[in-house]
């Protein structure tokens, strides 16, 4: 007989959630730590119909993740919490539908699409460095909103072929509304109220992309938009012009957000740990420039430190299902339509799984430690199963080449007492810009 699962108190969950729901943006860790150090690896919180059901641990994440039977539904949750704003992603599709709408979208991340994406970057990026290093001598050095405007020019470039310019500013605050009215509490169309900003700029994304539709049908370019207005599976189904629309929005988001978040998580972690710092450039070095597709496993050490810093920082710290049908997990049964979450921010810092968790330590990611392979599920950042990141490999390209080109060009340094005050929620980034400072190697 399957054993009741401990409840978290309602007056609890209530000031939570009315109290204390902006401490939670910023450190959900805590709070998760917390909530199962008080109640176990599973609990229930719940807030009159809603029920939300925490499960910890690795295999927690695998059976929630991998869904074998199937049970859960992605659609469901994420359509309660982005569905206005981002409706029909990729991350919002389940069963037969997500997986042909999965396998028409590989087509624009194969390897052939991944080496001329790389050459763009390495170009963008160098251009880029350029500008930073001519106002690296006037003060502090802001990298959260260096990071995002540049990913938003890339992405722009790399999925919709065009050359922002200075809309990239404006563009960046639609994307900043759109997340933000993910989130949001209050969800009517109010205005002033960030869910009505949310909303207004689902609708520019929406004229701005419909515009290109028609002209990336008629070309042959080599922009994610225009391959996904060509691709096609063997059966010759294509994307209808909606279809595109959607992904497309959800696909810029995703992309120039959660680079933006590794980047800045990265330097910070280099600008702390000098010695690693000087290890990743020094394998730089040996590798000149341009880095292609085809060099990224030959960056050994950079590999680890982005390994760690997705440990200690993974973009999205939580990730929830709908459980479609009754089952059971470690003896507790979930009932039918209830939410089931899995963390993998709280997962990344276990010390069953992990040896000294809050340590930047990347080398537990060599071939003689590994510890990432102490269990499938322990080391989550891109999630698993069927809704596994399809973008990884073009965020681990995005990734690399910048910080490969940066650490040959800088020294990236911050004041010893300096830690960074970062937001968790919904998408891992630094509260203060991230000011640090960039000496130019000559």
């Amino acid at each position: 007989m399957a054993s009741a699962i401990p409840r978290v108190g309602l007056l609890d969950v209530l000031r939570r959630v009315i109290l204390e729901g902006d401490r939670e943006r910023i450190d959900m860790l805590s709070r998760l730590a917390q909530l199962h150090d008080d109640h176990g690896p599973v609990f229930q919180q719940d807030l009159g119909f809603f029920k939300m059901i925490n499960l910890a641990g690795p295999e927690a994440n695998r059976f929630v993740l991998l869904d074998q039977s199937p049970i859960f539904s992605a659609r469901k949750p994420w359509m309660q919490i982005m569905g206005r704003i981002f409706p029909n992603g990729l991350l919002l599709l389940d069963g037969a539908v997500h997986k042909h709408h999965r396998k028409i979208m590989h087509m624009p991340f194969k390897r052939p699409a991944l080496r001329a994406y790389a050459e763009r970057m390495n170009t963008m990026i160098d251009e880029r460095l350029s500008v930073w290093e001519a106002g690296a001598a006037t003060g502090p050095f802001l990298a959260f909103p260096a990071y995002k405007e540049l990913t938003l020019d890339m992405a722009a470039a790399i999925f919709v072929g065009v050359d922002l310019g200075e809309s990239t500013r404006k563009m960046n605050r639609v994307f900043e509304d759109l997340v933000a009215a993910s989130m949001s509490r209050v969800r009517l169309p109010i205005p002033g109220l960030e869910f009505q900003r949310g909303l207004e700029g689902r609708k520019f994304m929406l004229r701005f992309l419909g515009d290109l539709i028609p002209k990336k049908r008629a070309s042959d370019g080599s922009d994610m938009l225009t391959r996904l207005c060509h691709a096609e599976t063997e059966d010759g189904e294509r994307f209808s012009d909606q279809e595109i629309l959607d992904h497309m929005i959800f696909l810029m988001m995703a992309a120039h957000d959660t680079t933006t978040s590794t980047l800045c998580s990265m330097t910070y972690e280099l600008a702390k740990n000098e010695g690693w710092q000087e290890r990743a450039r020094e394998e730089s070095r040996a590798l000149g420039d341009d880095l292609g597709f085809d060099e990224l496993d030959r960056l050994e050490s950079l590999g680890w430190i982005m390994k760690e810093t997705l440990r200690r920082y993974p973009p999205l710290p939580v990730i929830p299902r709908v459980a479609d049908q009754s089952c059971e997990f470690d003896g507790y049964e979930i009932p039918r339509g209830a939410m089931v979450v899995i963390s993998p921010i709280y997962t990344h810092h276990m010390d069953r799984w992990w040896d000294d968790p809050w340590r930047f330590d990347p080398a537990r990611f060599s071939p003689e430690r590994g510890e990432d392979q102490r269990h499938s599920h322990s080391w989550i950042p891109f999630g698993g199963g069927p809704h596994m990141c399809l973008g990884l490999r073009f965020a681990e390209l995005q990734v690399k080449v910048m910080m490969h080109r940066l650490l040959r060009r800088f020294r990236v340094r911050v004041p010893d007492d300096y830690e960074m005050p970062v937001q968790q929620a919904p998408i891992s980034k630094p509260l203060d810009g991230l000011p640090v400072r960039l000496e130019a190697i000559a």
